[in-house]
């Protein structure tokens, strides 16, 4: 099969670099001899259909613009339900919930593909430097390593229904709903507020998203020397910090 990934609008959803998660994704398909595809699907034009879909963030007004586009264009939701994946950052976290705030806290619909809410936070804006330790797959969770990622929201995301959340924040703030959790996972979907691109930093969480849109188990051992050096980087500068 070809793989087909398809980055949402990155007109909308780029302003901090994540259409890089599906660039990371394309190049470690391919250095594995896996045949894959990445379009960048602007949002002037129909969301094409894809294995892997993945959302970036992006400021208040692109992300409603992004969530009402995606409504009613339906593509993403019908390939969710014939089993397409779905990896969304940030703003794109928000929008596949069921509900987020605009810039003056007016609430709008999500696309309602995880059974999360976001309000608008009363507190300080989280921002900086995150560490996320992730649950193990015989407790539910995703079983990866520690994530790495940053940061920049004023969101309050609550979990509700079958949503997980992706992991525990050991440090920064993560969901800002009082309990120490960040992002969350359910199905054939997972949110996360983390940047950096997040795939980038953490190739653990890329391949489990090859490994869900390729339906395998495991995936082929890649040389990640270079890899493992950012992430041992950013550990270790993370863990110096006392925020």
């Amino acid at each position: 099969m070809t793989l087909r990934i398809v980055c949402v609008y990155p007109d909308l959803l780029g302003t901090y670099g994540d259409s890089g998660n599906a660039e990371v994704l394309l190049r470690r398909a391919a250095w594995r001899g896996i045949d894959a595809t990445l379009t960048m699907s602007r949002s002037e034009s129909p969301l094409p259909e894809g294995d892997l879909y993945c959302l970036g963030g992006g400021e208040d007004g692109p992300q409603v613009l992004a969530a009402q586009r995606l409504l009613d264009d339906g593509m993403l939701a019908t390939a969710v339900h014939q089993g397409a994946q779905v990896f969304a950052v940030c703003a794109g976290f928000q929008i596949v919930g069921e509900s987020f705030p605009d810039a003056g806290g007016a609430i709008h619909p999500g696309v309602g593909l995880l059974d999360v809410r976001t309000t608008k936070g009363s507190g300080r804006r989280a921002v900086g430097e995150v560490l996320v330790e992730v649950a193990p797959k015989e407790s539910g969770g995703l079983g990866l390593p520690t994530l790495t990622g940053f940061e920049n929201h004023a969101g309050v995301t609550e979990l509700f229904g079958q949503a997980q959340p992706l992991g525990n924040v050991s440090k920064g703030i993560g969901n800002g709903a009082g309990e120490r959790i960040e992002g969350a996972h359910a199905g054939n979907v997972i949110g996360t507020y983390l940047h950096g691109p997040v795939l980038a930093r953490n190739p653990s969480l890329a391949d489990e998203l090859l490994c869900r849109a390729l339906k395998l188990e495991v995936l082929s051992d890649l040389d990640d020397t270079r890899e493992m050096l950012l992430r041992d980087e950013r550990l270790q500068q993370v863990s110096a910090l006392t925020r």
